[in-house]
């Protein structure tokens, strides 16, 4: 079997945080912290930087990254995965993991990429989404932190912007968010973008309702780490404080005071 591969999708062009890869933490780019910190993981084969920016791909080369050019007309990161793995993988085994990891996961981990390749070997789901858990009812009301409902033994049953479980009749409900670091078979990955968009996908803005709605389970794997996923200047400056002090960073990065 082949040994997992790791996608990073990055685009400037964000809607809510425009030229946000590039965005310095530490004074280091964003994107280049998502890209160390996958390369910890001794688990993955390659890490990938997939993007269709010329300046991102500029800095990647310069810090020594690898990076593959793909087109700037993809819907959605899940697609934009799916052509770096056709460019530089195609002969991957079928069942074996594609780790995407979105460019602003910022505080993703190897333990926490270790876990996803271990759920995806011993559950055999076509798709592994890592969960993080919400600290506040304030996120949890959020309808920009996507919100996730499993079963007991950790699959997922919906995902959505609404606070899911409900805090109505009492405030002791499992809060987590959904994250961008999803590893997927690459069989899967491949037949995901060929299935039709479906009603409570597109109603939510959760791409992964579309995994659920056609009927394929999403194993979940739960941390209770902080993950963030930046999307405002607020999300970059809240990060920049947690990684000084996060033992990750050092592993890669000298100590900026």
């Amino acid at each position: 079997m082949s040994k997992p591969i790791c996608i990073i999708p990055a685009r400037m062009a964000s809607s809510r945080f425009p030229g946000k890869p590039l965005e310095p933490l530490l004074g280091l780019a964003l994107v280049m912290h998502v890209y160390e910190r996958c390369r910890l993981s001794e688990v993955l084969d390659r890490v990938v930087i997939a993007t269709c920016d010329d300046d991102i791909r500029a800095a990647a080369e310069v810090r020594g990254c690898e990076v593959v050019m793909t087109a700037d007309t993809h819907p959605g990161c899940v697609d934009r995965t799916e052509e770096a793995i056709s460019k530089i993988a195609a002969d991957m085994d079928d069942e074996a993991l594609v780790l995407m990891v979105q460019g602003d996961e910022v505080l993703v981990s190897p333990r926490m990429i270790d876990e996803i390749v271990e759920a995806h070997r011993d559950s055999g789901a076509p798709v592994v989404n890592l969960v993080s858990r919400l600290a506040s009812a304030r996120d949890h009301d959020n309808p920009n932190c996507v919100k996730v409902a499993a079963t007991p033994a950790g699959r997922a049953l919906f995902f959505s912007r609404s606070p899911i479980p409900s805090r109505a009749r009492t405030d002791d409900v499992p809060m987590y968010q959904q994250t961008g670091v999803i590893g997927f078979s690459k069989s899967f990955l491949f037949q995901f973008g060929r299935l039709a968009r479906t009603p409570l996908e597109i109603a939510e803005g959760i791409d992964m309702l579309r995994t659920l709605e056609h009927g394929y389970p999403i194993q979940l794997v739960f941390t209770d780490t902080e993950t963030i996923g930046v999307d405002t200047p607020a999300d970059l400056a809240r990060a920049e404080d947690v990684l000084r002090s996060d033992a990750t960073t050092a592993q890669y990065l000298e100590p900026v005071h």
